[in-house]
């Protein structure tokens, strides 16, 4: 054994122990409501519109969640623990209660929930990797988005084969958010002796510099959730609407989930030839194509690629994107990452709300989805 085997060991448990909360806090938290919301349709009479306030009051909370990281400073690792503890418990009630006002509330808990665990999960693993030498595994870390989504997805096309309901789903998803949490609590400790960078963070005053390129950054990324957003909400009841047959429709997460984690792992192979800026550009015109392509042609088969291409793109976007942040902001990283989640939980309000307010007036998805694309293609040339 290589002396450097010990740090080697270290790395790879802040790796996998990031991508499993990550799993929890996104895959679950965040965006098991997506595969579940046609079950809900089907046995609790929940309504697209009504599934647009749902989803938005999951994003009013992601918001909540990140402002309150700019200026309430706690340790990251208590911010991640009682993130996984109230993204479980929430779940799992989500399938004991019935009521509409009940959801609300839960759905925003889970938001702010969420919120707390990528950006101190982000600040907290990717200073920890870069202290040991093994900053690469960074891509491990976020695949955790995607493998969640996929984990979130498969279950719940499951439990639709079988003919379970959405209650059971939400049960079940609780269940398994604690068993998960659980294994990894024991690597999320406080730890004595930090990095200089990382007391150097906490020693700063916490907020935002708002110089031009923060500014920047935080805009796009901005534009990258209301871009997204739409279809990452709403993918399911669109297949839904073209083949009624869940063992086909139901497919369109799980895709979606896989690309993620496919993707985020292959850019470690980019990583030497291509910036992070230019791997941003790149995806933003990517996910806008698959914005694009439910407008221009009809049936299962667009959808199917918008899942590909839309959550092939996403999680790529959120790792360079917090990687751009770590990078500017310096000893305000944290700061300037929770900036960046604010801007982009405010445009994933704007994306359901408008779904809402257009299906509620007798449209379609199309009209969102062109302003989504056009947001895309605009914060992509901003960026360059």
């Amino acid at each position: 054994m290589t002396a450097d085997a010990p740090g080697r060991r270290a790395a790879l448990t802040i790796a996998l122990a990031g991508l499993i909360a990550l799993a929890v806090a996104m895959g679950i938290g965040r965006f098991a409501f997506t595969p579940i919301l046609p079950m809900m349709q089907e046995d609790a009479g929940v309504s697209i519109a009504m599934g647009g306030w749902l989803a938005s009051a999951n994003y009013i909370g992601y918001l909540a969640g990140a402002l309150s990281v700019i200026w309430w400073r706690i340790n990251a690792t208590t911010g991640i623990r009682a993130g996984l503890v109230t993204i479980g418990l929430a779940t799992l009630a989500m399938g004991l209660e019935h009521h509409l006002a009940v959801w609300l509330v839960l759905r925003a808990l889970a938001g702010v929930a969420s919120a707390w665990v990528l950006i101190y999960v982000s600040a907290w693993c990717l200073e920890r990797l870069a202290s040991l030498g093994r900053p690469a595994l960074s891509n491990t870390v976020y695949a955790g988005v995607g493998a969640g989504i996929a984990l979130a997805g498969g279950l719940c096309l499951t439990l639709m084969h079988v003919g379970a309901g959405s209650a059971r789903a939400w049960i079940v998803l609780g269940l398994l958010s604690i068993v998960l949490s659980a294994g990894v609590w024991a690597v999320f400790r406080s730890r004595a002796a930090d990095s200089p960078r990382a007391s150097a963070e906490r020693a700063s005053p916490r907020g935002m510099a708002w110089d031009r390129e923060s500014l920047r950054l935080v805009l796009c990324y901005g534009a990258f959730g209301f871009g997204y957003i739409i279809p990452a909400t709403f993918l399911p009841i669109m297949a839904k609407q073209v083949i009624r047959d869940p063992a086909v429709f139901g497919w369109s997460w799980p895709v979606f989930g896989a690309a993620a984690m496919g993707s985020t792992l292959a850019t470690a192979m980019l990583r030497s030839a291509v910036t992070n800026r230019r791997l941003w550009v790149a995806s933003h015109l990517v996910m806008a194509f698959g914005v694009a392509l439910p407008i221009v042609w009809s049936g299962i088969a667009p959808i199917m690629l918008a899942a590909l291409f839309v959550g092939g793109t996403f999680m790529v976007i959120t790792m360079v994107g917090m990687q751009e942040a770590r990078s500017v902001g310096g000893v305000r990283a944290t700061g300037l990452m929770a900036a960046l989640t604010s801007a982009f939980a405010l445009g994933q309000i704007a994306g359901p709300v408008s779904v809402s307010l257009v299906v509620g007036a007798g449209g379609n998805f199309s009209t969102a989805l062109v302003i989504a694309c056009v947001a895309l293609v605009v914060s992509a040339y901003a960026l360059t």
